[in-house]
């Protein structure tokens, strides 16, 4: 058994159309299989093949599963939302993608948490939405990486609230890797999450860029005034590290970290939980002997500590 050091505390074809307003449906659609996930897919995002394992998807056709279109600041952005089976009211849970532009996208072979995953933790007991961002899998706009995608996020509060089985009362947010940055980003402008949980979250863009230098190149294609002056604000605007402070202390976070991360360094957030500790945050850190940045060798560890947070708070 890997030991575990805890660290401080859809295609039914058809559409259904709602208001066109930001954080409405405009599309719906019922996706029954993985096979119907690939032709989703390959329509929705006109990719010309599709990489994804089949094994990571055996949870996906014990929940209800849907492809959307949700306005946000006017654009059409896709995502997906996933419900119980059984009627009922069921705590809400907004997921945060990790990656940028298609690499890392929920519906990309090599997402740390992708479809299947969340399918997984929808069984559980929750309703969750997860956005593409815009820019990214058939969504319109453009990527930006922390920017104006934000609201794409928070676009999806009302969305949920529009469905009969959210309870959005007992709302919370999950995050992976850049989805970590999302959503510290996100709670700097809404208070509304009874519990947080982020996992190899991206703290320091600043350190990122150390450790890896091609970040530099890559983030220059599309965080917007990053090859200016400005660039070291946009990186520290982008890095929960340095605003702390201006993150709620009332909201439970647990933060789980591989401590064989080659993404997101394992340096990088014992760095800012020594933030968080020093602000006297609610949180609850938890790191992975050998683990990668996917925790791909503790998932289900990982999904114990996931579901037991959002049962605790949610």
């Amino acid at each position: 058994m890997k030991r575990l050091i805890a660290l401080c505390i859809l295609l039914g074809l058809s559409s259904v159309v709602f208001s066109q307003a930001d954080g409405m449906i405009i599309e719906k659609e019922r996706i029954k299989s993985f096979d119907e996930l690939i032709e989703y897919i390959k329509r929705t995002e006109k990719w010309d093949s599709v990489y994804l394992d089949e094994n990571r998807f055996k949870h996906f056709e014990k929940v209800e599963v849907y492809g959307i279109t949700y306005l946000s600041d006017g654009l059409k952005v896709k995502g997906f939302l996933f419900e119980p089976k059984k009627k009922g009211a069921y705590p809400s849970i907004i997921y945060n993608r990790g990656g940028s532009l298609e690499f890392g996208s929920l519906t990309h072979y090599v997402s740390s948490i992708g479809l299947g995953e969340l399918a997984r933790l929808a069984n559980k007991g929750y309703v969750i939405a997860a956005s593409q961002y815009r820019g990214n899998g058939g969504s319109e706009g453009a990527e930006e990486y922390g920017g104006s995608d934000i609201n794409d996020v928070l676009n999806l509060i009302p969305l949920l609230g529009a469905q009969p089985k959210a309870d959005t009362s007992r709302l919370g947010m999950f995050g992976w890797s850049r989805g970590g940055m999302t959503s510290f980003l996100t709670l700097k402008k809404d208070q509304r999450f009874k519990a947080v949980v982020v996992g190899g979250p991206s703290t320091n863009l600043v350190q990122r860029i150390i450790d890896k230098p091609e970040r530099d190149e890559w983030w220059g294609k599309f965080i917007p005034d990053y090859n200016t002056d400005k660039k070291e604000a946009l990186l520290k605007k982008r890095s929960a590290v340095y605003w702390v402070d201006e993150l709620p202390k009332h909201i439970p976070i647990l933060i789980l970290q591989g401590a064989a991360d080659e993404v997101v360094r394992a340096k990088e957030n014992i760095r800012f939980l020594n933030e968080m500790q020093k602000h006297e945050m609610n949180c609850r850190f938890v790191m992975y002997e050998g683990g990668n940045h996917s925790l791909s060798t503790h998932r289900d560890e990982a999904f114990r500590q996931i579901d037991g947070w959002f049962k605790r708070f949610l």
